[in-house]
């Protein structure tokens, strides 16, 4: 562990000293992320603005769970698509033969190499966001440590689903469409799930888990979750984080190296 720990230190040094060459787009990135927050709430406002409100959702309260969305992309901007779009590239260029013969997990190195500061205005933005409706609620240190947990399952529920799409790409090498309609679909996610027909609610919950990912961490938040279902989304996490590794090997015993 200590020594991934210095490789993953590596790794992100580089990744920031070579992102930081080009400081402008953090600015133009910024602006990206207030303009789709912008919509966002004014998405949210036009179920609100007339006094209608999501069952048992105040305003203040779907701010919580849009809050955990932004912080939710702000994520995966940072961590996940700066790596794991590029296991198809690699596969492409049959690079990933110099992965497969370095001295650590080649998913380690395939989830970590890099990281992007441009997703940081997002993870600011929705800390802002959920801040700012807690304060409304006058919510406690407390609630929100609470949170802490389901948010970590959902951000690693997040990771497992994203890496076997990518993994995919040694039979399908333009998966990463799929990976677009997987970022589509979490786009769901922005509101709480009582939004959505009970058939919507079901596909989200028990097919594609976006109300693990953001309404279970928001009810947790609010004080009202229930241990069952943040259980269950801690289940879920560790399941699909094993299942990735497992399917990382299978689909490697598929994979033709480039020097083959």
């Amino acid at each position: 562990m200590k020594r991934y720990w210095k490789v993953l230190q590596l790794f992100w040094a580089t990744a920031i000293a070579a992102e930081l060459e080009y400081r402008l787009n953090f600015l133009l990135a910024a602006l990206s992320s207030l303009g789709g927050l912008a919509g966002s709430l004014f998405g949210l406002f036009l179920f609100y603005r007339t006094g209608y409100s999501f069952q048992n959702w105040s305003w203040e309260q779907a701010l919580v769970v849009l809050g955990i969305f932004t912080i939710l992309q702000g994520f995966s901007s940072t961590f996940l698509a700066p790596n794991l779009n590029r296991i198809v590239r690699h596969i492409q260029q049959g690079t990933l033969d110099f992965v497969l013969l370095k001295p650590i997990s080649s998913q380690f190195w395939l989830s970590t190499h890099t990281l992007s500061p441009w997703g940081v205005p997002d993870l600011v933005f929705g800390l802002a966001v959920v801040g700012y409706a807690g304060s409304k609620l006058r919510l406690q240190a407390s609630d929100y440590l609470l949170s802490l947990v389901p948010i970590a399952f959902g951000f690693l529920t997040l990771y497992s689903l994203w890496f076997i799409l990518g993994a995919m790409s040694i039979w399908f090498v333009k998966i990463y469409n799929v990976t677009e309609v997987l970022r589509g679909l979490l786009e769901a996610g922005r509101y709480p799930m009582v939004a959505y027909p009970t058939a919507y609610r079901f596909f989200f919950t028990f097919v594609v888990p976006v109300a693990f990912l953001t309404t279970v961490p928001a009810e947790v938040i609010l004080g009202r979750g229930e241990i069952g279902w943040t259980l269950a989304a801690g289940l879920l996490a560790i399941a699909l984080l094993f299942a990735s590794a497992a399917f990382w090997r299978f689909a490697l015993r598929f994979y033709t190296s480039a020097s083959s």
